[in-house]
């Protein structure tokens, strides 16, 4: 299976389970119903997001512990450097 067809498929159980929740086919508190399960989307947004973006952060934060991606970025910054050079751009 790959990976794209396993999101896909956990987002079709992730939603096919909200559905459920929303429409009361499955009982619940009525606190639970009322307050909780109309807000999950946002919440899971929020959190996805969140998640996103201190991962995001880390990987910023700790490039310089990938000694070879490192060396690769700054070769392909020097190529870049010297394309445009060439092409006549003053840097």
């Amino acid at each position: 299976m790959t990976r794209a067809t396993e999101a896909f498929t956990t987002l079709a159980i992730a939603v096919t389970v909200y559905i459920v929740l929303f429409l009361g086919l499955l009982p619940l508190p009525d606190v639970i119903q009322n307050k909780i399960v109309p807000v999950f989307p946002w919440w899971a947004l929020v959190s996805f997001g969140s998640y996103s973006l201190g991962n995001l952060g880390w990987h910023i934060m700790t490039f310089s512990d990938c000694p070879e991606a490192y060396a690769e970025l700054m070769t392909e910054i020097q190529a870049a450097k010297a394309d445009l050079q060439s092409k006549g751009v003053s840097l």
